[in-house]
């Protein structure tokens, strides 16, 4: 059994930690940290401990695992207060700051034999999922160019900021899941090349980026708005005998904002329209076009792996170079920003 904490008991925690946590029968929750309890908002547990007094959840000797479900500017000092406790460490993303202090987090848990990752779980959405499949298949051929977006239309976020704080970009709040799956599937880039801008102005919030990673022939593109009143598609895959098309994202954060749980069976399952579209030209010079079934997506397996990690010793799936290569990516795309 692996018995975890949390620091955060809002959004993050609630919706998209304990809804698959409390599905996993080898992990039991313990505790919830929360420093306020007059500002709760979301319904209790039953058999959860709720407490107001960090040294409790710190001090806990049946705790294993602690995750910081935090404002992304108190990452750091948790994730560094849980491991001196001799804890392992989850972290909501972005992981942290910098990467300078995700060097030092990651030095402090390899010092101490601890665990400390970021949560990924945009590893596992089923788009992404259903991307690799269709690539592995092979029908497309040598790829040439991938496009990923995560588009928006919500003007009323970046008209009400009315200062640029790098950590609170939208490279930094949207880019940390996309680069992951990049990075997690293709590897570090040849040359990146960085397009991130503040549409309404200097001294405004950073709204839209695309990112063109290079893997030698393949471009890998990046691209996000909050400005996209029809969002482009989620991804669009092209290689020399064909190209794949998939619309719709991953629905597991529809259903969650519906309070549509994991324990339904057709949670984030897509239908039939949801599928994606390949069309490929065959050895014979025929075209084929055929929608292809998503694959199954689940956050929760972040969880599945960290078991795997800290209970029976296999190695981290979200790795620490990974992350730090992220994290450096995203310092150099918002550095000429004001």
């Amino acid at each position: 059994m692996l018995t975890i904490g949390y620091i955060g008991n809002g959004k993050s925690a609630n919706r998209y930690h304990l809804p698959f946590v409390l599905q996993r029968k080898k992990i039991k929750v313990k505790t919830i940290y929360q420093r306020n309890s007059k500002n709760e908002k979301w319904s209790r547990i039953e058999g959860v401990n709720y407490t107001s007094n960090l040294d409790e959840l710190l001090n806990d000797q049946e705790i294993q695992l602690i995750v910081v479900c935090t404002m992304h500017n108190s990452h750091y000092d948790y994730a560094k207060m849980v491991l001196e406790h001799n804890k392992h460490c989850l972290v909501e993303k972005p992981f942290m700051e910098t990467s300078k202090e995700a060097k030092e987090i990651f030095t402090l848990a390899k010092e101490k034999g601890l665990i400390v990752q970021a949560y990924q779980n945009r590893r596992f959405d089923s788009d992404f999922l259903t991307v690799q499949k269709v690539i592995e298949e092979g029908n497309l051929g040598e790829l040439i160019e991938v496009e990923m977006h995560f588009d928006y239309y919500r003007p009323e976020i970046p008209e009400s900021i009315t200062s640029f704080i790098p950590s609170l970009s939208y490279l930094y709040g949207h880019g940390c899941h996309t680069l992951d799956q990049v990075i997690s599937y293709f590897g570090k880039p040849d040359n990146i090349h960085y397009d991130v801008r503040q549409l309404l102005g200097s001294g405004r919030m950073n709204d839209y980026f695309d990112l063109d990673l290079y893997y030698g022939k393949l471009k890998v593109s990046v691209k996000s708005s909050y400005f996209r009143l029809k969002e482009r598609p989620s991804f669009v895959i092209y290689g020399k005998k064909g190209c794949f098309v998939k619309k719709t994202k991953d629905r597991q954060e529809e259903h969650l904002k519906l309070f549509y749980m994991p324990e339904n069976k057709d949670f984030g399952i897509d239908t039939f329209n949801h599928y994606g579209v390949i069309t490929y030209m065959n050895d014979e010079g025929e075209i084929h076009e055929e929608k292809v079934k998503s694959v199954n997506g689940d956050y929760g397996r972040v969880y599945d792996d960290l078991y795997e990690a800290i209970i029976n010793g296999k190695n981290k799936t979200i790795t620490d170079n990974q992350t730090l290569l992220q994290m450096e990516i995203l310092e150099a795309g918002i550095k000429e920003l004001r």
